[in-house]
């Protein structure tokens, strides 16, 4: 895994790298950066008994710092992924493979585009993906699995040959609104005062706040935790990250979050977790501890606009799934995963099954885009 005077290497830790010289790679993408995946690390969200092992894998010259970087993790299941390959797991392991342990390149449990390649030069992205490869020849994984991919990636991956997979996601897009009347004026009538009525509803007798940096107190943060608790509960059988990532993040990261919150004379009864990168707003994390009618729309979706519109941002992902968000003004994207399977049998397996796929997720994008609630262009 060496040329020209490089060489690649894997650890065991994102920890033990330079902050400074990670985040050069990093760019402004918050899932990327050092403090983010140390968060998750040294909280116990991932590591020994998650199922996630950091294996993060650089290349450098000699002993000099990274001139690219991969977030990479040993998975012994496929859960906290969103790009699902279970059944993949299942027709493997029924033909007498082991399906796990596997490589994944992700920011863990955060459905949210970004970069998984993190290049001084754009030219070692080829070497960094072949280290990936022979991290899974020589640990006997059973494949390579890269989610989210940010667009301008994925023909890096399609140059090395790895499977593409395609899905569909809602984002917001902020075509230079001033307010947030402007992004309704862009809607038709209808729509326009069934958002307004949603707003107006959801916010009657509550008063909701927007926190960031060090606004966001222990107090928010043991309020949220339980908000974070029940949705975990209801979704995933257990939260995935641990009280102490969110102290974590507060405290390494407080500048990329916005937290809001929905009080009832002073008592937060729900809230939405929102990280600012360089050109878009990512809703991650959501919970309420009483049911408030179009309160989840107004705290994950509206209030979010009205910060991308406030910073400035292209655009606003809300996270994984949900039609509804189609009818609150977000538009249905590709998303982009790579995959490289080292059974040549399988490979082509998956590959079949991924050209299928792909048809059908683009037959459903196409409906989605027909039912927008945007006025039409005559």
């Amino acid at each position: 895994m060496s040329g020209e005077g490089l060489a690649a290497r894997m650890s065991g830790s994102v920890g033990t790298f330079d902050a400074a010289a990670w985040n050069a790679l990093a760019g402004d993408n918050p899932f990327m950066r050092h403090e983010f995946l140390t968060a998750l690390e040294d909280s116990g969200s991932v590591g020994p008994g998650t199922g996630w092992q950091p294996v993060p894998l650089v290349i450098s010259a000699d002993d000099g710092p990274p001139l690219a970087a991969m977030p990479a993790y040993a998975k012994g299941h496929s859960q906290g992924e969103y790009v699902f390959d279970h059944a993949w797991a299942d027709a493997y392991e029924r033909a007498g493979g082991n399906y796990y342990p596997k490589l994944q390149i992700a920011a863990p449990f955060t459905p949210a585009t970004g970069p998984r390649l993190l290049l001084s030069d754009p030219a070692l992205a080829a070497p960094l993906l072949s280290a990936a490869q022979q991290v899974c020849l020589q640990n006997g994984f059973s494949s390579a699995h890269a989610t989210f991919i940010e667009p301008d990636q994925v023909p890096l991956f399609e140059e090395a040959e790895w499977l593409l997979r395609t899905d569909i996601q809602f984002h917001w897009v902020n075509q230079g609104f001033g307010s947030f009347d402007d992004f309704l004026a862009t809607l038709t009538s209808r729509k326009r005062k069934d958002l307004r009525k949603e707003r107006a509803a959801a916010q009657e007798g509550l008063e909701i706040v927007r926190l960031t940096g060090g606004e966001i107190k222990p107090e928010h943060w043991d309020a949220f935790w339980h908000f974070y608790q029940d949705t975990g509960a209801r979704k995933w059988g257990q939260p995935y990250l641990t009280r102490a990532a969110f102290d974590l993040m507060g405290e390494r990261m407080g500048d990329a979050i916005v937290l809001v919150l929905a009080l009832d004379d002073g008592e937060p009864i729900a809230g939405a977790l929102n990280f600012i990168g360089g050109d878009a707003l990512y809703g991650r994390y959501w919970g309420c501890t009483r049911q408030v009618r179009f309160l989840h729309f107004e705290l994950c979706y509206y209030q979010a606009i009205d910060v991308a519109i406030e910073l400035g941002l292209a655009r606003v992902e809300a996270g994984a799934q949900g039609g509804h968000k189609l009818a609150r003004g977000y538009e249905p994207v590709e998303t982009v995963s790579a995959h490289w399977i080292a059974d040549p049998g399988f490979r082509a397996a998956v590959a079949e099954f991924l050209e299928r796929e792909r048809e059908g997720v683009a037959a459903d994008r196409n409906y989605l885009e027909r039912r927008t609630p945007f006025k039409r262009q005559a």
